[in-house]
């Protein structure tokens, strides 16, 4: 029960009655996912000021569970571009890319964990359910590109292959000009829509 001691008023509570499954197996309603009501004194206690109060939060994350649960959620929404981090020294060029790509309307975002495994910066992408990964290291800076990685043609690729040529062959990652990024990038962010 939520802190009643503050409520001067009509105490309001949203649950949704359908049956899920507990942890055990145990069938059980879903649940609480709003609650609210009027706190007229809630604010006096703190300024000494009487100001009339009322007031609902909404649990977000019981709601998103309630749509699963209930078979509501089709797609998961694509996280952002991540930009990853091959040489902490240049992480004003990273946050440049970043730049570029969010004024394009882009979601981005830099990799800020540790580095040294990029094995681990992938898994991070994945998590984060990104389309793609920007891979820019010390040899491709001097010759003016980046790799992008498109991580959802990736992934699909495989689940499909059998040996390491055919792995190598794959065309999930590219090479192309670093002044190309925002168009490439949107261009395989649209290929993954599509």
């Amino acid at each position: 029960m939520r802190g009643l001691g503050y409520y001067t008023g009509p105490v309001y509570e949203a649950e949704l009655t359908f049956e899920i499954l507990d942890e055990k197996g145990r069938k059980r309603q879903f649940g609480s996912v709003a609650g609210g009501g009027r706190y007229d004194d809630l604010v006096k206690r703190f300024t000494g000021q009487t100001v009339p109060g009322t007031g609902v939060s909404i649990g977000v994350d019981r709601l998103l569970a309630a749509l699963h649960a209930k078979g509501r959620v089709e797609n998961q929404a694509k996280g952002p571009v991540v930009v990853t981090v091959m040489d902490k020294a240049r992480m004003a060029d990273y946050q440049t890319m970043v730049a570029e790509l969010r004024n394009a309307g882009i979601r981005a975002e830099v990799y800020l964990g540790n580095p040294k495994n990029f094995g681990n910066q992938l898994k991070y992408a994945d998590k984060r359910n990104s389309p793609v990964a920007v891979i820019e290291g010390t040899d491709e800076q001097k010759r003016g590109v980046v790799q992008i990685k498109d991580l959802a043609l990736g992934a699909r690729l495989a689940a499909e292959m059998t040996t390491n040529e055919e792995w190598k062959s794959q065309p999930a990652q590219i090479e192309i000009k670093r002044a190309d990024l925002v168009d490439e990038v949107r261009k395989m962010i649209a290929r993954a829509d599509g």
